[in-house]
């Protein structure tokens, strides 16, 4: 997944603050399912604000960049989301950090690292019904992906499969964080918005990806 740091990082932060903002409303109604039905919402407020910035975020470089979007999302965005997707990319953009350009272990370690963070900010892990379930498979396929010489675009387009098999998985689990979790038993049934935001947002990150090439 090599290219200039960078512009790669833009684009990914764009596409997801793109697809979150269109999803709204879809997103919105997956969490008032059995949670409060904010989500949707609170997200689409916060990546509107990294976009009306954009121009201004710093960019130093890509570490840089990403840092500031989190620090942005992390302050505009409410609910518990906006910790923990500011966290996310607080963390990753950490690992970046001066990089001139970002290789697919790279790109591996920041989500890992993504990934600790929200386990650390939200007392969560995988099987606790909440983004993780979708993130960590995503990453785990990204890994195995590049492990095996897989250029970005095959990579992506497996992990958002993987992506989407997880989130589609939370519908069999029962809620152990987050409002949702007040319902207990009541939450087996419907699978959980903010995995299903990570499968839509890798789906459109691959698609994005196949279409206009790594460079573009």
């Amino acid at each position: 997944m090599s290219g200039n740091a960078l512009p790669g990082a833009e684009r990914v932060v764009r596409i997801i603050a793109e697809t979150a903002i269109a999803n709204e409303k879809y997103f919105g109604d997956l969490d008032s399912v059995v949670g409060d039905g904010d989500f949707g919402y609170s997200l689409a407020r916060g990546f509107e604000k990294v976009l009306e910035g954009w121009d201004d975020i710093d960019r130093t470089d890509a570490g840089t960049f990403l840092k500031r979007s989190g620090m942005i999302i992390a302050s505009r965005v409410g609910g518990t989301s906006g910790p923990l997707w500011g966290t996310a990319f607080l963390r990753a953009g950490a690992v970046a950090g001066t990089a001139p350009d970002l290789t697919g272990e790279q790109v591996v370690a920041m989500l890992r690292a993504a990934i600790e963070g929200i386990k650390a900010r939200g007392r969560s892990d995988v099987g606790d019904k909440t983004l993780l379930d979708a993130l960590v498979p995503m990453t785990d396929r990204l890994e195995q992906e590049f492990s095996g010489g897989a250029d970005a675009e095959k990579a992506l387009r497996a992990a958002a499969v993987a992506a989407r098999e997880a989130a589609d998985a939370t519908g069999a689990m029962v809620a152990k964080r987050g409002r949702a979790s007040y319902t207990g038993e009541r939450s087996r049934g419907s699978v959980d918005a903010g995995a299903v935001a990570v499968a839509v947002l890798t789906e459109r990150i691959s698609e994005t990806w196949q279409t206009r090439g790594a460079t573009s």
